[in-house]
C-alpha cells in the first residue's frame, strides 16, 4: 500500500548481481557495504551461495535460473537502478539469463567484474562461462574490470607486466564494452607502486575516439585484501550512479579502496587473509601504538 505522505528525496540506486559470501568480505555482502557507505541505496540479486571464510571457499551452490530472473524482475520493475554491478556468474546459463533480463529492463549502465576465480584459487566459472560473458555481456557493459588473472583467462595469454596493460585493454575493448579497467593489484610484490589502466571509447565531433589513463597508487602492506575487486567495482558503480564521469568515478573508487585497505590493515577477522574495511569513515580502526 502506498503511503499518503509525499516523498521527494532521491538517492542513487545501485544493483549488485553477484554471489553471496558467507564470510562477509566479498560478493553481495561487500557490495552492499560499499554502496551504503558511499550514500547510495543497494539492491541485490544473488546468483550463487558460497560457503567460505578467510581460509577459502568450501562449497558453491548456484541459484535456480527462475529465482535469479524473479529477483531481477522484482527489483527493476519496482525500484529500478541507476547502475548495475555484475560479479560472480558461475555458469554460461546464468550469464545468458542475466544478459537477457537486463536487456528486457533496458539497463544501460553496467559495470562487469568478470569474477572467474576466488582469491583462494577456487574456480568460480570456467572457460565456457568466460566465453559467455564475452559474447553476452561485454557488448552491454559500460565498463569491464578484470584483474590480471581474469584478463589472462579472457584473452588466453599471460598478462603479468605493466607493459602488457595497453595491448590487453585494446584487445578486451575490441570485444565490445565501452571501457576496460585492467587492475594491477596482482603484480608481484617487488612493485611498491601499483598501476591500474583505464581505456574507454568517447565521441568527439561525431567521431569515436579511444582514450586511456593510468592510475598509479601505492601498494598497501597488508594481507587483508579479500573483496578488493568486488569493492572497487561496487564503488565505481556507485560513483557513476551519483553522476560522476567514468575517469573521475574510477579515480575516486581507487582512492576509496586504498583507504579501506589501509584501515583494514590491523583488523583481525578470521584465521586467514581478512577483508578490507569499507566503513572506515563511520567506524575508524585504531592502529596499535608503536611502543606496545
Amino acid at each position: 500500500m502506498k503511503t499518503l505522505l509525499p516523498t521527494s528525496a532521491q538517492i542513487p540506486k545501485v544493483l549488485s548481481i553477484a554471489g553471496s559470501d558467507s564470510g562477509g568480505g566479498a560478493g553481495i555482502q561487500a557490495d552492499l557495504k560499499v554502496i551504503s557507505s558511499l550514500g547510495a541505496y543497494g539492491l541485490s540479486v544473488i546468483t550463487a551461495i558460497t560457503a567460505q571464510n578467510t581460509l577459502g571457499v568450501t562449497a558453491i551452490q548456484d541459484i535456480d535460473l527462475q529465482i535469479i530472473e524473479a529477483q531481477i524482475d522484482a527489483v527493476l520493475s519496482d525500484i529500478g537502478a541507476d547502475s548495475v554491478k555484475i560479479g560472480m556468474l558461475a555458469s554460461p546459463e546464468i550469464v545468458q539469463l542475466v544478459a537477457k533480463s537486463l536487456r528486457k529492463h533496458g539497463v544501460t549502465r553496467i559495470i562487469l567484474d568478470p569474477v572467474l576465480r576466488a582469491t583462494s584459487g577456487a574456480s568460480l566459472g570456467g572457460d565456457d562461462t568466460a566465453q559467455a560473458m564475452i559474447s553476452e555481456l561485454f557488448p552491454m557493459a559500460s565498463l569491464v574490470t578484470p584483474n590480471l588473472e581474469e584478463a589472462s583467462l579472457l584473452l588466453g595469454r599471460d598478462i603479468d607486466q605493466v607493459d602488457d596493460f595497453r595491448s590487453a585493454a585494446e584487445e578486451l575493448l575490441a570485444l565490445g564494452p565501452q571501457a576496460v579497467l585492467i587492475k594491477g593489484g596482482h603484480l608481484d610484490a617487488k612493485h611498491a607502486e601499483l598501476t591500474d589502466y583505464l581505456m574507454w571509447r568517447s565521441i568527439e565531433d561525431c567521431l569515436e575516439i579511444i582514450q586511456s589513463k593510468e592510475f598509479k597508487h601505492r601498494r598497501i602492506d597488508t594481507e587483508n585484501t579479500h573483496g578488493t575487486g568486488c569493492s572497487l567495482s561496487a564503488a565505481i558503480a556507485t560513483y557513476l550512479a551519483d553522476g560522476h564521469d567514468l575517469a573521475h568515478a574510477v579515480a575516486k573508487a581507487i582512492a576509496y579502496v586504498e583507504a579501506g585497505l589501509e584501515a583494514g590493515r590491523y583488523l583481525s577477522i578470521g584465521e586467514g587473509p581478512g577483508p578490507l574495511w569499507p566503513m572506515f569513515e563511520f567506524y575508524p580502526t585504531s592502529l596499535p601504538q608503536e611502543d606496545r
